[in-house]
């Protein structure tokens, strides 16, 4: 028979059980609440009683919000911003952190303070002197407006260092007593070892510039140039917001970075348990 204590250990993983499902519900009814509104007729969206699961699920909603507005040409824009930020973020990121974890210079620790500093300055402090300076290179309104501006990032240099940290300096010094150009180390030892953190950081890059829209907004009034996020902005302008609509082209919005994460949550995960603070 179970002891005392395996009893109370039993009850104790249970009612944790019972408690994670429980959070894990309550945090799941906006997703649920997303669904079955896409699901609706408009007239029924804000119906009470609330209804759950729709009777006569209407599908024709996903069709009719794409085709209310260009969105293939949204999510193109959304593809090629997102996906162009966010191999450049981790390239550069990559060359910062292993420059700052493995190279000894002169104000070294300085440069890294200085970096770790800009993640203390609100978004909003840095939106007008940004803009300004994307105005005056005459990039209003263009790809190289949408992407170079958030190319590059405090966080990101910080995830990157940490985990080139852990590297070990015995490989790398083996590789230039091989002969090995400082590229060919970086690219073929350094970044191979740290794809935990670099797809840990591609993730939150690609999903920090996917639903990215204060800056897009200020950026871009081409339609044309709108990103997904614009794109559901639209539904505001019309003089009655079809909100099942607006969330069926969410629903669609979320797919790629629901693909993203099931295909990385392992690098995810191993990345960020890696890249913990050390010094």
């Amino acid at each position: 028979m179970a002891s005392q204590g395996q009893w109370a250990g039993r009850l104790l993983a249970w009612c944790g059980f019972v408690l994670m499902s429980g959070y894990g519900i309550v945090m799941l009814m906006p997703i649920f609440w997303m669904v079955s509104t896409s699901l609706k007729p408009l007239d029924q969206v804000f119906g009470l009683p609330a209804t759950w699961i729709p009777r006569a699920p209407r599908w024709e909603n996903f069709a009719n919000a794409w085709t209310r507005f260009a969105f293939g040409r949204y999510f193109l824009n959304s593809l090629l911003v997102s996906g162009t930020v966010t191999v450049m973020n981790v390239l550069l990121a990559g060359l910062a952190g292993y420059g700052l974890a493995k190279y000894r210079f002169l104000g070294r620790r300085a440069l890294f303070i200085a970096v770790l500093s800009t993640l203390m300055l609100p978004v909003e402090v840095m939106m007008v002197p940004t803009f300004l300076v994307v105005r005056d290179l005459g990039w209003l309104n263009s790809y190289q407006g949408l992407i170079v501006p958030v190319l590059a990032d405090g966080f990101s240099v910080f995830l990157m260092r940490q985990f080139m940290l852990q590297l070990p300096d015995s490989v790398i010094e083996a590789a230039r007593i091989d002969g090995a150009s400082e590229a060919g180390i970086f690219f073929r030892i350094a970044m191979p070892l740290a794809w935990p953190a670099a797809a840990t950081l591609a993730v939150f890059t690609w999903r920090e510039t996917w639903d990215s829209f204060v800056w897009p907004f200020i950026v871009v009034s081409d339609d044309s140039l709108r990103t997904v996020p614009l794109g559901l902005q639209r539904f505001q302008e019309e003089y009655v917001t079809t909100y099942n609509e607006v969330m069926a082209i969410s629903i669609i919005a979320m797919i790629p970075l629901f693909l993203l994460f099931v295909l990385w949550q392992r690098a995810l995960i191993r990345g960020v348990a890696l890249s913990g603070l050390r010094e």
